[in-house]
Order: structure tokens, then C-alpha cells, then sequence
């Protein structure tokens, strides 16, 4: 009967190093970055922010009050590093990553099957677009990513989509400098009757990429 026991404790304590300790050592890639959690809080960096980030630096106050989150210790590439059974690990791909503007990742068949995104101009034409966005996850920011929001991807695409059409739908070109040769000041008042047409868009595309990348370094 002791004999029986003994093989069961010998199996279990095998089984427990076998399962938690030679499995819980783990390596980060050169394009990953790493939070570990222990009983389901991540590791901070004391009881520091990032509104201390310089990333917080072009918020504003309303901003940085609605956008404050924790700092992690981040886990470099590397390794082997060990973890407890109680410590779990989230490994994030820190790459740049391309995404069609068009694509919904909530519903595959939407913007012609992630083909074209449609808006409407000033002067209420259709228009419809086609790009990409090119994206990379902060590593100063991984609470946000990983815990703040519940859907990142899908949170960072319905925005810049509301961004951009928000843009097209108010865009007006800069007005042309006038010729010297003629008096007649420019009629900024005409323009915005007139409206945005989707030539004056194309040609002044440089402007509205600007103002989103603006807009999203603010996110």
C-alpha cells in the first residue's frame, strides 16, 4: 500500500515539473514584446502612467484624463524567460502591419467586400476610396491594447473611418494665391458654397493624409 502511494506522489510531483516548470519557460522574438501577468494583474512600473509618457505629450487635458493607463514592464526580445503557473504571458507583435481601409473585421462582406469605402464630399457626391493603412502597435502603450480596449483593431479602424469621412465631408482646397495682375480678392465665401470636388480631393491628398496622421498620433 506505502509502495502505491509512493508511485503516486513520485508520478505527481514528476507530472507537476514536467507540466509547470520545464513548460513554463518561454522565448519573445526580435519582433514581439511581452506583458506578463501574475493572477491576472499585469506587472506595472510602480504607480507610473502614461500621462508621464512623453507619448502623452500632444494630448490634451481632457485627452490625457479620458486616455490614462498603466504602464507595464515590458518584456524584451530574448529569453528563455520562466514563468509561474500563476503568471500568465501576452506576446505582441510590435511589426508593421498593412490592412485594406476598406475591410470590416466584424463583417467581411461590408464596403464591397472590403474593396471600396464609400463617403460623401462637400457638395454631396459619392465618392469611393480605396487605400491602406499601415499600423504599429506602441509598445509604451500595451495596457491600452491589451487590456484598456476590448477589440483594438476593430476600435482603431470604425475611427479612423469616422475620421476620414469626417474629413471629405468638410474638406474645402486651399484657396489658389492670387495673381497680382488682378485685383479682385480670392472669395473664400464662394468656395465654401460651392463646395469640394473629388479632382480638388485628389489633388490635395497630401493635406489630407497629414491631418489623419495628425489625428491618430493624438490616439
Amino acid at each position: 500500500m506505502g509502495a502505491i502511494f509512493l508511485g503516486l506522489l513520485v508520478g505527481l510531483v514528476a507530472w507537476f515539473l514536467l507540466r509547470y516548470l520545464a513548460g513554463g519557460f518561454y522565448t519573445v522574438n526580435q519582433n514581439e514584446r511581452a506583458v506578463k501577468t501574475r493572477f491576472g494583474r499585469a506587472e506595472r512600473v510602480g504607480t507610473a502612467t502614461t500621462v508621464e509618457d512623453p507619448i502623452a505629450q500632444i494630448l490634451s487635458a481632457e485627452e490625457k484624463s479620458r486616455y490614462n493607463y498603466p504602464q507595464v514592464r515590458v518584456i524584451p526580445p530574448g529569453g528563455p524567460y520562466f514563468k509561474w503557473p500563476w503568471e500568465k504571458v501576452y506576446k505582441v507583435s510590435v511589426a508593421t502591419q498593412t490592412m485594406n481601409m476598406a475591410q470590416d473585421p466584424e463583417d467581411p462582406s461590408a464596403n464591397y467586400s472590403g474593396t471600396i469605402l464609400e463617403a460623401v464630399t462637400k457638395d454631396q457626391l459619392n465618392t469611393g476610396l480605396k487605400g491602406q493603412i499601415r499600423w504599429r502597435i506602441s509598445e509604451r502603450n500595451l495596457y491600452a491594447y491589451l487590456f484598456g480596449v476590448k477589440h483594438p483593431i476593430n476600435h482603431i479602424m470604425g475611427y479612423f473611418i469616422s475620421i476620414l469621412r469626417e474629413r471629405i465631408a468638410n474638406f474645402e482646397a486651399p484657396p489658389a494665391a492670387n495673381n497680382p495682375a488682378d485685383n479682385a480678392p480670392h472669395n473664400v465665401a464662394a468656395t465654401a458654397v460651392i463646395g469640394i470636388s473629388i479632382n480638388d480631393l485628389r489633388k490635395n491628398l497630401r493635406d489630407l493624409n497629414e491631418h489623419m496622421d495628425h489625428q491618430h498620433r493624438v490616439q
